[in-house]
């Protein structure tokens, strides 16, 4: 019954975002083709991104929402927290080649965030509920400095993942998305929860489980300006990283969220309604750690 559950929630926040959203994707085979409302792919014209040339724009990574929910900044990421959900909506950052070199190693040290105006989740809400205190802005991400290594593990920067999901295809993307920073110099990462009344929730604070995650990664270096988009069930997988990818198009209608607004609006809609698999290396090595 869990499953089924599970399963109709998972086509309740996807029919919208991915059956009727016209979706187009360059395929790597090089073909460009769009999603029909059946779920089928046709061949389409779409413009490219070559000719966009990349600006300085302070805070790129800034979603704009309609929300009034409360934001922190805090050195390494901006966070948006739902006090009714009681996780983030979402935590934006810049993410550079060079920040992906350590210099500080993983505390393991959850607290709560000493800026949010009321109380976050605490250790208590997570112990026994089988739930990971799964990072929205990686660890790893942060290593660069003592400080923004120590404000990773803010409570408000976590949310309830499975286990099989956390140290799994999650795990697997964050670590691509490094790959990415270091292969592109620098990439714009905005992820978060897709949230909705009704989902099951851990702990006396009540701390709403996700039933999905989702990132979108902006590469704003030339020669190959581009976006990309994820949308992941918060259970383990075995599918490709490539089988979630979908336009950040269809990550703003299944969340409400305006990302990358500050673009020119020519280019974000060139950026924004297409992805094209080619441009995105696939591979993971290893980074330097620097001591």
């Amino acid at each position: 019954m869990n499953s089924l559950i599970k399963y109709l929630f998972f086509l309740l926040f996807l029919i919208p975002c991915i059956s009727f959203s016209q979706q187009e994707v360059i395929t790597p085979a090089g073909q460009k083709v769009s999603q029909n409302p059946n779920a089928t792919w046709k061949p389409v014209n779409v413009e490219s991104t070559d000719k966009i040339h990349s600006a300085i724009i302070p805070h790129l990574e800034l979603p704009k929402t309609k929300s009034s929910d409360e934001i922190i900044h805090h050195k390494g990421y901006i966070l948006s927290y739902n006090q009714i959900f009681h996780v983030a909506n979402w935590v934006a950052y810049e993410l550079t080649s060079e920040e992906t070199n350590a210099v500080v190693e993983r505390t393991n040290h959850f607290i709560p965030d000493p800026l949010l105006k009321a109380g976050s989740a605490t250790n208590a809400d997570y112990k026994g509920s089988g739930y990971d205190r799964g990072h929205l802005a990686p660890a790893a991400d942060m290593a660069f400095s003592e400080q923004t290594m120590f404000e990773s593990f803010y409570l408000s920067n976590m949310t309830p993942q499975n286990p099989s999901f956390n140290r799994g295809i999650w795990k697997k993307l964050e670590e691509q998305v490094r790959q990415w920073a270091i292969d592109d110099k620098t990439v714009y990462i905005v992820t978060g929860t897709v949230l909705k009344k009704g989902l099951p929730t851990i702990g006396s604070d009540r701390i709403t489980v996700p039933l999905l995650f989702y990132k979108v990664i902006l590469d704003y270096e030339e020669p190959e300006i581009k976006g990309i988009g994820f949308i992941i069930p918060n259970e383990g997988s075995q599918e490709m990283l490539q089988h979630f990818a979908v336009t950040i198009d269809s990550v703003e209608r299944l969340t409400g969220n305006d990302f990358f607004y500050q673009l020119p609006d020519d280019e974000e809609n060139v950026i924004e309604k297409t992805i094209d698999l080619n441009k995105w290396s696939w591979k993971v090595t290893k980074t330097h750690t620097k001591k």
